[in-house]
């Protein structure tokens, strides 16, 4: 978990990088109390939103977002440079 920041909103927010629960504890609350508390922290910290990715083809934990309110920011598409295309534009 980091801070980001909003140039929409002006304010912080929290970007989870990753939530992994493993197959066998899914179903038994670790993800939503994770989720939970992260939420109570924006809202203690007057933070701007909670946001975290998502692979497109993991429809369960679509699911499980889409249930607790998340939205698809399905306007937005992430890049990333890594590897020698990260190197040549550093030099």
């Amino acid at each position: 978990m980091v801070l980001n920041y909003s140039t929409f909103r002006g304010r912080h927010g929290i970007w989870l990088e990753d939530l992994f629960v493993r197959p066998e504890r899914r179903g038994a609350g670790a993800g939503l109390a994770l989720l939970k508390a992260l939420a109570r922290r924006c809202a203690d910290e007057d933070l701007a939103r909670l946001e975290w990715s998502v692979l497109d083809w993991n429809t369960p934990a679509i699911g499980f977002y889409d249930s607790l309110g998340a939205l698809a920011m399905d306007e937005w598409t992430t890049r990333r440079l890594t590897g020698a295309a990260l190197e040549a534009l550093a030099r």
